[in-house]
C-alpha cells in the first residue's frame, strides 16, 4: 500500500512539474526573451520590406529597408492620435453656447495637459513666438509619449505566433530618437535664421566687433566650440530618450529569462526564481509606465528650450547677441 502511495504522489509530482513547464514553455510564446534568446531582440529593429540598394557605407548589407516593425509602430502611433485625439477633443458638456465652450470627459484631461505645455512650458521659453510652434511642440510629446506606451505591450512576441515580427518600442532605435532631434535641429536652424537673421549668427561669437583683430580671433575659438555645442545638443536629445527606453526593456527581458535557467534546474528553484521575478518584472513595468511619460516630456521639454535659444533673441548689444 505504502509503495502504491509513494508511486502515485511521484507521478503526481511528474504531471505537475510536466504542467508547469508545459505552462512556461506557452509563457515563452509572449515573453520577449523567451527561448534564452538575445535580450535585446525585443528592441532591434525586424525587416519586413527591403529593397536592393548599393549605396556605398550606408548600405553594408546592399539593401534599404523600406518597412519594419518599427516603422510600422510609428504609423500605428499617428494614426492612433489621428483618430482619438480630433474626437476627445470635440466632447463638450452640451450643444447650447455656453456648453460647447466647457470640455467633458477625455477632452478635460487633454485640454489641461495642452494649456500646461503652452502656458507654463513652452511661453517661458518661446515668449511671442508660443502660440506659433505650440502645436509643434504638442505633437512631440503626444507622439513620443504614444511610441513610449505602444512599446509596453507584448505586441511583438504575439506576432511571432504569426510568423512575422510586428511590434516593439520604436524609441528604443537610436535611428528613431536620432530622426526626432534633426527634426528640432531643422526648427532650431530654419526658424533661428528665419527671426533672427545675422542676430542668429552672432550668438556663434559673442565677442565685441571692435575691434576687428580682437572678434576674428575670437570667432576661431567660439564659433568651432558653438558648433559643438549645438550638436552635442541634439545628440543628448537623441541618446537621452534612445537609453532611458531600452534600458528597461533590456531589464524585463533579462529577468523574464532567469525563468526558464531556473525551471531548466529544479522545480522548487524554477517556483523560487518565478515568484521573485515576476514581483521584480511587476515594479520594472509599473516604473516603465512612469519613465515613458517622463521621457516624452523631457524630450518636448528639451525641444522646445532649444527652439526657444534659437528664435528668442535680445538685442541689448551690438552684436545682437542672445
Amino acid at each position: 500500500m505504502d509503495v502504491l502511495t509513494r508511486g502515485t504522489t511521484t507521478e503526481r509530482r511528474r504531471t505537475a512539474r510536466a504542467r508547469l513547464g508545459a505552462a512556461i514553455a506557452a509563457l515563452a510564446t509572449v515573453l520577449p526573451s523567451a527561448a534564452g534568446a538575445d535580450p535585446l531582440d525585443h528592441v532591434s529593429q525586424h525587416e519586413l520590406v527591403s529593397i536592393p540598394a548599393d549605396l556605398g557605407f550606408l548600405t553594408p548589407e546592399g539593401k534599404i529597408t523600406v518597412l519594419s516593425d518599427i516603422i510600422v509602430m510609428m504609423f500605428v502611433a499617428a494614426f492612433l492620435l489621428v483618430l482619438f485625439l480630433p474626437r476627445m477633443v470635440r466632447r463638450r458638456k452640451g450643444t447650447d453656447e455656453v456648453g460647447r465652450l466647457v470640455p467633458s470627459g477625455g477632452a478635460t484631461l487633454l485640454e489641461a495637459i495642452c494649456w500646461y505645455f503652452r502656458e507654463d512650458l513652452a511661453r517661458p521659453l518661446l515668449h511671442e513666438h508660443t502660440d506659433r510652434f505650440i502645436k509643434f511642440i504638442w505633437t512631440v510629446f503626444f507622439f513620443v509619449l504614444t511610441v513610449n506606451l505602444l512599446g509596453l505591450l507584448p505586441i511583438g512576441s504575439l506576432s511571432t505566433q504569426f510568423g512575422t515580427h510586428v511590434g516593439g518600442t520604436a524609441t528604443a532605435n537610436l535611428w528613431v530618437t536620432g530622426a526626432l532631434a534633426l527634426v528640432t535641429l531643422t526648427m532650431m536652424v530654419v526658424n533661428g535664421i528665419r527671426f533672427g537673421g545675422t542676430s542668429y549668427f552672432a550668438h556663434f561669437n559673442p565677442s565685441p566687433r571692435r575691434p576687428r583683430a580682437l572678434f576674428w580671433i575670437m570667432s576661431l575659438l567660439l564659433v568651432p566650440v558653438e558648433i559643438i555645442g549645438t550638436i552635442s545638443k541634439i545628440a543628448a536629445l537623441a541618446i537621452r530618450l534612445f537609453a532611458n527606453m531600452i534600458a528597461g526593456h533590456v531589464l524585463l527581458a533579462v529577468l523574464i529569462s532567469f525563468i526558464f535557467s531556473a525551471w531548466a534546474t529544479s522545480l522548487v528553484a524554477g517556483a523560487g526564481i518565478t515568484l521573485l521575478v515576476v514581483l521584480g518584472a511587476t515594479a520594472v513595468t509599473l516604473l516603465e509606465i512612469f519613465v515613458a511619460f517622463l521621457q516624452a516630456f523631457i524630450f518636448t521639454f528639451l525641444t522646445a528650450l532649444f527652439l526657444g535659444q534659437s528664435v528668442v533673441f535680445h538685442h541689448g548689444d551690438e552684436a545682437g547677441a542672445h
